[in-house]
């Protein structure tokens, strides 16, 4: 009689080749066998009848703000919150205090997530005007998913907006770089002409299209001259969707989940809860973002969970914080959509898991297979539930979904194996390790 460490019983499997009622079998927290195993015993099994076993989910875009202010955001509190949202792993963004741009300081942050991370983790590194020399080994330790630019939104040593100095960066190493793509000369030149105290709203006609599409032709210009592959974060504009189509061979795009399911409807309704970068815009981005994720366009979606402070979420724009949280509503949100029928639960998989694991060379994580590491997010799909902003673990306590009803539910968590979530409620101790990257 075969015996596994965990079985997975009677699930709807969302398997690369499509859905199939099968059981997993789990051994040294890898998937062993994926099939009929009725005849299996293991000391762990996990009921899963009436319920969809999807690869473990990916928040490919998280600001867990650790090291940095603990009241906000730490790596303990972003990734219970990841758990309870479904997610097995996430990639951290750099912009900490201090910055994550050098091997001390990536060290310091692989040591310090022993013991203290609920689910896998991976790192970015920030390019800045500083360490370009060492971004090409810097890029090739075993936990870092990519390097980090912001061309545009972001201060200091991390800001890179010229394009000398982001040729610089494309020519120091292989892997592909993923960009903040906005135009900070167009910023710029416009923020003088609004005044303070104006509406929310107009933080998006300050971060315009031009000012998207901008960064982003810069960007493929200079990608496809020196060679080197890029990853545009969070496209947020029907021209850049449109724009990107012709560079395929080079460029891999994210979507948000709040830009597939926000208008500038949000900001009459929420304040400065609906301030981000790049900005929530009018509907036709909406449609255009479905529509690329129809046709094949889009490889990723995250969250850019980026919280902050209520004090500093209601501050008068534009001095209001620019960052909504996500990680914990991020698969809620995207069930939702499977079940409004605007994707299916397996291209939702090939977004949220295989796509970030291909564009980011994540080993062993993103499919449900046969040697590779046993993360799953156990889904119901017909549970309804609404949204609260008591049920967000980050410390900030808000989400911009407060009071949205979905359908469709993360009940479990498992990571190499180990169940970290059941039920809504967090199991054993924090687990988490860091991802291994090609």
């Amino acid at each position: 009689m075969t015996s596994f460490d965990l079985i997975l019983r009677g699930g709807t499997c969302v398997l690369p080749w499509g859905e199939a009622r099968a059981d997993v079998g789990v051994r040294g927290g890898r998937i062993a066998l994926i099939g009929d195993l009725g005849a299996a015993t293991a000391p762990e099994v996990l009921e899963c009848r009436g319920l969809h076993v999807l690869p473990g989910l990916i928040d490919p875009h998280v600001h867990l703000r650790d090291p940095g202010d603990p009241a906000v955001e730490t790596i303990p509190t972003g990734t219970r919150a990841a758990i309870l949202g479904g997610i097995t792993a996430v990639f951290d963004m750099p912009n900490t205090t201090p910055a994550i741009t050098s091997q001390e300081a990536l060290e310091t942050k692989r040591a310090y997530i022993q013991g203290k991370a609920w689910c896998d983790i991976g790192f970015y590194v920030g390019a800045g005007k500083g360490n370009i020399a060492a971004l090409a080994e810097l890029e090739l330790e075993p936990d870092v998913c990519a390097i980090k630019v912001f061309a545009g939104s972001s201060t200091g040593d991390l800001l890179v907006e010229d394009d000398a100095t982001l040729e610089r960066v494309m020519r120091s190493g292989r892997r592909r770089v993923a960009y903040h793509s906005e135009d900070e000369y167009r910023l710029q030149e416009r923020k003088p002409l609004y005044a303070a105290g104006g509406p929310h709203k107009l933080h998006a006609e300050w971060r315009d299209v031009e000012c998207a599409l901008l960064g982003t032709r810069r960007l493929m210009a200079l990608a496809h001259e020196t060679g080197r592959p890029a990853h545009i974060l969070h496209v947020s504009t029907a021209e850049e969707l449109d724009y990107l189509r012709d560079f395929r061979d080079i460029a891999t795009v994210e979507l948000l989940v709040n830009h597939l399911s926000q208008t500038d409807e949000a900001y009459d309704r929420l304040g400065g809860y609906a301030v981000m970068n790049p900005p929530i815009r009018e509907a036709r981005h909406m449609a255009a973002a479905w529509a690329a994720v129809a046709d094949g366009r889009v490889d990723c979606i995250g969250s850019d969970h980026a919280p902050h402070s209520r004090a500093n979420k209601e501050k008068p724009w534009p001095q209001t914080a620019a960052g909504l949280t996500g990680v914990q509503t991020l698969v809620p949100i995207m069930l939702d959509h499977v079940n409004a029928g605007r994707l299916s639960l397996t291209r939702l998989v090939d977004l949220m898991a295989d796509g970030p694991a291909r564009v980011y060379g994540a080993l062993n994580k993103g499919r449900l297979v046969a040697g590779y590491d046993a993360d799953f997010t156990v889904v119901d799909m017909k549970h309804r539930r609404t949204i609260e902003n008591s049920w967000i673990a980050s410390p900030c306590g808000w989400t911009p979904f407060d009071g949205q009803t979905v359908t469709g539910w993360p009940v479990m968590t498992v990571i190499r194996g180990h169940v970290a979530m059941r039920e809504d409620a967090v199991q054993g101790e924090p687990a988490g390790r860091t991802v291994r990257f090609r």
